[in-house]
């Protein structure tokens, strides 16, 4: 099993910037893709970037160009550098990852509010 903790949600202005970060704990060797999704109440789970373990990165167009995912694997870490934050970015953000198996797992969330 892979543990996950994401950090560094809060409140901040239009404009502004946001570091999520995920720390990955258990059997980690076995995580292929990572990825960062949203969600607001009354709608669905969204993906917002992700990666594989090559160069390979995926972004939703709400946020691409603004969003960054990247990665330490020596430090188990996994980031969401967010810029040019929009109140429509407003969500709890959630940390993801799919090992072998397949077997999928998240994190317990941290809350994102855009707002002046």
């Amino acid at each position: 099993q892979v543990q996950l903790v994401e950090s560094g949600g809060g409140l901040v202005q239009p404009g502004g910037s946001l570091r999520l970060s995920c720390q990955m704990s258990g059997s980690v060797f076995q995580v292929y893709t990572m990825g960062w999704y949203r969600q607001v109440p009354g709608k669905e789970r969204e993906l917002v970037a992700r990666m594989d373990l090559g160069t390979r990165e995926d972004y939703s167009y709400a946020v691409k160009g603004r969003f960054t995912i990247s990665r330490d694997s020596t430090k188990n870490m996994v980031w969401l550098q967010m810029t040019n934050l929009k109140p429509e970015d407003t969500a709890v953000y959630y940390c993801n990852v799919l090992t072998i198996g397949p077997n999928e797992y998240w994190g317990q969330g941290t809350q994102v509010t855009v707002s002046s």
